[in-house]
Formats: C-alpha cells, structure tokens, sequence
C-alpha cells in the first residue's frame, strides 16, 4: 500500500467526518470509558506524529538519505499502551511502536520535537541519535526507561522475563542501584509472527512457571497481532490461543484508542497488583506493507488491503474527536499538515547531522575495557570473610582441585559482592552436576543460589534481565553442548546491548559453563562438546578458559571484576575432564592441584583478560594450547625436556580476545610452534592462532594437531577423534627433529 494511497484516504475520511454536540473534554471520550475527550486530543497527536514519522522515512529512502523504513502504521494505537503504564516503567519495544515511544517521552515531560528527532536521528544513521548513535534504528532511552531492541524475533522475551524477575529479587536482596523503581512492571512487545518463536515461547513459559509457585513476576506481554508476518498470514484465533494457559489475557481492538486504553490499564494493573504476568492482545492492521521496499500487492489482494485502511487508527480516533465537539475536520487536517511540515523540515535537518565515520566510531562502545579499574576490583572481598568460610579458610585447606578452586572464589565472590546472584539447572540443592557450586545454597540462602527450569534460554534471559537491572548474575550452563540451544541470547541479546545503546544500557554477567570433552567416553555429543567457534565470532564477547585451579581462581576473579567494572559479557569455559584431577605425570604426585591464594595475594596474582601464561624457557620449540591440552601438552614437553630438548607451552587462558602479544613472544623465542587444540580443526581455536602468527608477520615454522572434525561418540570410540597426548609428542618430535 502507497503512502499516498494512506494519506489520501486519511484526509478524505477526516474530511467527510460530521461534528457532534461538544463534549466537556474533561470527561470520557465516549460513554463507558476512562479516556478523557483531552486525553484522547493529546494521544491523537502522538498518532498522527507517528503516522508522519513512517512517511517521512519513506521519504528520506527516496533521497538516499534515510536506511530504514519498517514503521508502525496501523499499529498507533499502542500510545494507549504507553498511556496505561507508568513513564519508569521498563519497556522493551515492538519495532512498531513509534506511537508507544513519543508517548513514553512526553509522558517524561520532553518536548514533542525532541521525540520526533530521536526517532529521525536514527532513520538517517546521525551519530546524535541518543541511544545507538547511527550504529542501527532502534527505539530506546535511557531517560525513558525503554531498552532498545535490534530484531524483536521475540529475542528480548526472555530478557523481559528477567528483568520482570529482578525487579522483585533486587528489592528483596536490599541491593541498591536498580535502575527501576519499586513497583515498577515490565512492558514487553513483539507481533503476532514473533509469538511463534522459540524464545517467545521460553518467555510465556517461564514467566508461567514463575507465577506457579507463587515468584513476583510482573512483566506484561503485548502482542500487536496485526494479523500477518511480513508476507505470511496469521491464522484467524491463533493468537488468541497462542500464549500459556496459565497467564491471565486481556484483548483490546488497537484501532479503537479508548478500548486500547481501558483494557491496557486494567492488565497493566493486574500485573502491578499481583506482580504476576498477562498477556495484553492487541489486534491491529498494518499499512503501508512490512517496510518500504514491500510490494505488498505480490501477496495481499486488493480487498485485504482496503480492509486494513478502513480501520485506520487515525481515522478511528479522529472521528471519536469530531463526534464529541471537540474538533472539526478542517482543524484536524490543519494539524496534520503542520505536524508533517514540521516532522520533513525536522528529517531534512537530520541528514544533516554527522554519522559514524571510521571502524573506532563504529566499535567505540564494544568492548570500553578499562584494565586498571578491573585490577582495583580484584581485590574485593567480603566484610566478614572469616565468618564466610569459618575455619579453615580456602587458602589453608592445602592444594585443591580445579572445582574446589572455583567453589571457593564463587564464594568469596558473593560474600564480596551482595548483588551477585547464582543460579542454572541443579545448580542449588543438589550443588552441579560435578558439585561445583556444592554448599553455595546452605552458605547464602535461595534468594542468590536457586535452580532454574531446564531451558538454557530462561537461564540467559534471567540473566540478561538482572545484568541489565543492577544485579550481577553468575548463570550456569550444564554443558557446553547446551549452550547453543541459546546462543541468539549472548550474540543477539547479551554482546549487542553496549554497541547498540551507545554504552546507556549493559548486561554484565558471567556465563559458566562445564566444557569439552575427555570425560572416559561419558554421555557422548551432549556431555563431550569441543566447539566453541560460534562463541569466538561474537564481538566483543570475553571467553576464558581455565585449566590450572590458580588460574581458574584468578581469571574468575577477574571477570566478575571486569563485568561489573566495563559491564563485560564473559563467558567461562571449565573443563569438567580437569575438574578432579590431581596429578600431571605420576599417580599421587598432586602436580595438578594448587593452592589458594589468600586475599593479600589477590592482586599480585590477578590474571588480566587477554594474558597468557608461560611454562619452561624452552629454546627450541613452544606448544601453543589450553584447557585439556596443558596437561597432554605439559606432560609431552616434560618428557622431551627429559631428552635434551627445549620445550616451552604457552597457555592461551583467553580465547577471546586471544593473548596475542604472549603469542608471539613466545613464538619469537623458538622459532618453531606447535598448536595443540582439542577444538576441531575447522573453526577450531588453532586457525585464529595460526592467522594472528601470519598477521603478524611470524617467519617460523608452524604446524598443529587437533580433534577430527566430528561429533564426540560414545565410549571408547571418542579416542579415534580427540586430541591425544601421543598426537601432540609426535607432531612435537618431527617438528624438532
């Protein structure tokens, strides 16, 4: 549909309109609602200069000036949405909700133009745009309390339920700093198409199972069903089934505001009474077609596409002004025609301002890493750490393994930090499928440690949610196969907040996880996962991974630090095959276990991300490698230190960012690398390794041995295609010899 074709049937309809006997604007709009005649006015405005804000889009794509055109027309009536909830309401938008957003904004009392320009700012990708600064157009303020969204695919639902659940866990924990006050509930809208989504369905579930036992969960779902998806249409009464059986719905028609706006309160105040969820189902139309590039013709008939005009929100609500008295047509029409004036002068003016005009702009708010402040946190400890632990503290039990490290610092860290909260699946009660978190529930009660439901994206989204509304979440994925049933919620969701709210809005966390393989054959593919491409493409994204238990102390130590100092999305890679191991080469000779440093010691044994660490001083050759191949690497090198030759293992800790720096020194010093990697050998971490040596211009020589490019089996068959230690010697002997 033309946006002639709207506008036109706009001033026609408006103009055909007959005045009613006036209506004291003070009192409702119409018999039967609570929509004031002066409401309704002011709401009229937001859609018109929502409606104008679509065209003039559309106009700005004809002059080459404007990279964006899916818009909200139709869907205005959801300016009652923003009306029934408060301004400090968390809201996480629908990619239609321009009338929404200049609701929200001269609800916070800004100006009309101020709105207007944020949204135009972002149309034209200017760097003054206040929330992404030209890097995308998305709704968001910070000032607003409404955080932005790039694909609202239903991404953000279990985000919405996160931040719905630490509204409440925050204010019982006393934690200070959250961002949103109490009482607050969260708005969270999607389309019709995006309720079918996995992640949708993640939010209703989880928000469900909240509500079920009785957890304060006040997040209102709002689907704007404007009955299709992009060009596949919604089946009649779908949405209305759609959802869970257990959340309470509300439907409203959103082409009809003082409907809109009476069903809208009365679900945000079931959700703000309760502090349980709703579901807000809005039925709309959608005009103009998906986006400007939509030849809607190609699957819509003339007859749908009329059908959807004759219910334009704007018309709807001009005739509820003109039949009360309060307007005439040709004041209405007078209006509009200022209102687009202004809204094209304004989106002339907003080509004119700067955009982003070098990589270093664009990646500015990635990664801010601030390395000082991190190592200043560090240091951090409880107030009562001897109470904490009792006796004896961590540090004079004598070397422990690589899971009592980490259970240690996890203690340490919530007793340091009263904002840190655990939580995954087995997590609490029973203390981790390997007893990692083993004591944590006993030390610190079920308001910090708590399991979750078996859905690896309610585990990121309730971590997402918290991060982003002051708490410090500490997630725990059960495997590292499981974490890719949810990876859209670190690369979508969790690493694009900071580049895509300019650095306004951040969800530190710090995403354990139970890693790689070489469990004796156990559990197979799910249980022995070796991949960890799709986490080392993600911008920005740290990813540590330990083996030694001193480090593993240090280097957690250090994210938390970093994610609560930079806002630093991290995730924290643990090989379960190291988790009890004690001994490097011989039975009981404990060369595998460390001790605990102490807190005086924290900060001269803080690990930096992005550092490796060294072992020999080995001239002839150095064995580049991590997790489960230190050990086989280390033992190797110990036997052929045994015969005369130089051997040095270089342990990148880090593989993003990659400790490129220690790399080539360490590489520089023999002339000659071997990477050992247990990932596979496409996408695995050996071709990052070998491409940072060749970018740099290393002249030696370089081989590696890695996993075979399979899934893991079952049994003894894992052999045939992991890393061995007889692999790395030998690839080690031919390059010496």
């Amino acid at each position: 549909m033309a946006r002639d074709a709207v506008e036109t049937h706009f001033t026609e309809s408006v103009a055909a309109l007959t005045p009613g006997e006036r209506r004291d604007p003070g009192l409702p709009i119409r018999p039967g609602t609570t929509l004031t005649g002066a409401r309704c006015r002011d709401l009229f405005e937001v859609q018109v200069a929502s409606r104008l804000l679509d065209i003039a889009a559309r106009w700005l794509r004809e002059q080459g000036e404007g990279f964006y055109t899916i818009g909200s027309a139709g869907h205005e009536g959801n300016a009652a949405v923003a009306a029934a909830v408060r301004a400090t309401d968390p809201a996480l938008l629908h990619y239609r909700s321009g009338a929404f957003y200049l609701a929200r904004s001269a609800q916070a009392g800004r100006l009309a133009e101020e709105g207007l320009r944020d949204v135009l700012l972002g149309l034209a990708a200017a760097t003054e745009e206040p929330i992404a600064g030209g890097r995308h157009k998305v709704f968001g303020h910070p000032d607003l309390a409404i955080i932005p969204q790039t694909s609202t695919i239903a991404s953000h639902l279990p985000r919405a339920v996160g931040v719905a659940f630490a509204i409440e866990r925050a204010r019982k924990l006393g934690v200070p700093g959250t961002p949103w006050p109490e009482g607050s509930i969260v708005v969270c809208g999607f389309g019709d198409a995006s309720a079918n989504h996995a992640s949708a369905l993640t939010g209703f579930n989880t928000a469900a199972y909240c509500a079920y036992q009785g957890l304060p969960l006040p997040v209102l779902f709002v689907c704007e069903d404007n009955g299709i998806g992009i060009s596949v249409r919604t089946p009649r009464g779908w949405v209305e089934s759609a959802g869970h059986p257990l959340i309470p719905r509300f439907r409203a028609d959103g082409c009809d505001l003082p409907e809109a706006y009476d069903v809208a309160c009365r679900a945000a105040e079931h959700v703000r009474t309760r502090r349980a969820p709703a579901f807000l189902h809005l039925r709309t139309v959608r005009l103009m077609g998906h986006a400007g590039s939509d030849v809607e013709s190609a699957y819509r008939t003339p007859r749908e596409i009329a059908a959807d005009l004759e219910h334009d929100p704007l018309v709807t609500t001009a005739r509820l002004l003109v039949e009360a008295g309060l307007a005439v047509p040709d004041e209405l029409l007078g209006r509009y025609e200022t209102i687009r004036e202004h809204v094209l002068k304004l989106a002339l003016e907003s080509t004119r301002r700067p955009r982003l005009r070098s990589a270093h702009e664009v990646m500015e708010p990635l990664a801010p890493r601030r390395p000082a402040q991190v190592a200043a946190r560090v240091t951090r400890r409880a107030p009562d750490r001897a109470a904490l632990f009792g006796t004896p503290p961590p540090e004079r039990e004598g070397p422990l393994t690589l899971s009592q490290s980490i259970n240690r610092t996890l203690t340490d860290l919530l007793g340091a930090y009263p904002e840190a909260i655990v939580f995954g699946e087995d997590v609490a009660r029973k203390g981790g499928v390997y007893g990692v978190t083993r004591g944590l529930l006993k030390r610190f009660g079920a308001g910090r440690v708590f399991d979750t439901v078996l859905d690896e994206q309610a585990v990121l989204g309730l971590a997402l949610g918290s991060g982003v509304s002051g708490l410090l979440p500490i997630p725990e994925i059960q495997y590292l196969a499981y974490l890719h049933n949810a990876l859209d919620q670190l690369r979508g969701e969790a690493a694009s907040l900071r580049f895509f709210s300019n650095g306004a809005y951040r969800n530190p966390m710090v995403v354990r996880v139970a890693s790689y393989a070489y469990q004796k054959g156990f559990g197979g593919h799910f249980h022995n996962d070796n991949s960890v491409a799709a986490l080392r493409d993600i911008p920005g994204l740290v990813v540590a991974s330990p083996a030694r238990p001193d480090d593993a102390a240090a280097m957690l130590r250090t994210c938390v630090a970093a994610a609560r100092a930079d806002g630093e999305v991290c995730v924290f890679l643990e090989p379960i095959a190291l988790y009890n191991t004690r001994d490097l080469m011989d039975d009981g000779d404990n060369g595998w276990l460390s001790p605990y440093a102490p807190p005086s010691r924290w900060a001269e044994t803080h690990v930096p991300i992005g550092r490796g660490r060294a072992y020999g001083d080995g001239r002839d050759l150095t064995i580049v490698t991590f997790g489960n191949g230190l050990r086989m690497s280390l033992r190797a090198a110990i036997r052929l230190t045994a015969e005369g030759y130089g051997c040095r293992v270089l342990d990148l800790r880090w593989l993003a960012p990659l400790p490129v720096d220690d790399l080539l020194r360490a590489a520089d010093l023999t002339g000659k690398v071997l990477i050992a990697d247990e990932t596979r050998a496409s996408g695995g971490v050996s071709e990052s390794v070998m491409a940072a040596l060749a970018d740099a211009g290393f002249g030696g020589r370089v081989a590696r041995v890695t996993s075979k490019d399979s899934f893991v089996p079952l049994g003894d068959a894992a052999a045939h295609v992991l890393l061995s230690e007889a692999e790395i010697e030998e690839a080690a002997r031919k390059m010496l010899g």
